[in-house]
């Protein structure tokens, strides 16, 4: 017989009071690439094809650059969000916390290496 009462039942399968907050995140997120996919299609397509000299010198206009780098930015963002959203679903315990710790690192680093070699590129 167990002598727990509900309330101890239920302790952690509650709500995290996080889940609006995680919502309008991915919401703004998603927002944001409707309007950030399509440009980024029409600014890098728009500048291969060209020599090495060339696509630098493309990239090196702010335009091109900044749709670029929020493109990285919110996309990997969001990637990260959606992936730790599903780590959080499957994976549990002290696996589900090094996974999704190495998600956001990777996130970071994708972030970081990208942002670097458009600087790279444009300067």
């Amino acid at each position: 017989m167990h002598y727990l009462t509900a309330r101890k039942r239920a302790t952690g399968l509650g709500s995290g009071r996080t889940g609006t907050q995680f919502h309008k995140r991915m919401l703004g997120t998603s927002m944001a690439l409707v309007v950030l996919v399509p440009l980024f299609v029409f600014t890098f397509f728009s500048g291969m094809g060209g020599s090495f000299e060339e696509v630098q010198a493309y990239f090196a206009r702010p335009f091109p650059a900044i749709i670029t780098a929020l493109m990285l930015v919110v996309g990997v963002t969001h990637f990260n969000g959606e992936t730790q959203e599903a780590i959080e679903d499957y994976v549990h315990g002290t696996k589900g916390k090094l996974l999704s710790m190495a998600v956001t690192a990777l996130s970071y680093v994708l972030i970081a290496a990208g942002l670097f070699a458009l600087v790279k590129l444009a300067l």
